[in-house]
């Protein structure tokens, strides 16, 4: 973890607004739908980011199948977001390792 960067377990649509309070600009989410029977939708989180006005992006993927593509994406989004970002998926390792795989290609600005 960062000053920009914080990586968190799955979140929950009712505590955006706390995150917003936290200082926070930036959401993003890794975790795909459907990973578990009671995980909240991806369109439940936006809503919610949208509502306490952050930005919100979705990259999903499964854990072990991160692409070059979603890297750049992530990157890309990351480079022009409002900072600090908070990203989650079910534990927080997978939006870590995604991170990390940015940094490593030289692809962050910070």
């Amino acid at each position: 973890m960062t000053t920009t960067i914080q990586f968190s377990a799955q979140i929950q649509p009712q505590q955006v607004k706390d995150i917003a309070k936290q200082g926070f600009k930036t959401l993003i989410n890794n975790r795909p739908d459907g990973e578990e029977a009671n995980q909240p939708h991806n369109a439940d989180i936006e809503q919610a980011a949208k509502e306490a006005g952050l930005a919100y992006k979705a990259i999903l993927f499964a854990g072990g199948q991160l692409t070059q593509t979603q890297v750049e994406e992530f990157a890309k989004f990351y480079n022009q977001s409002d900072k600090p970002v908070l990203m989650f998926c079910r534990t927080g390792n997978r939006s870590n390792m995604l991170y990390q795989t940015a940094e490593q290609m030289d692809l962050l600005d910070d």
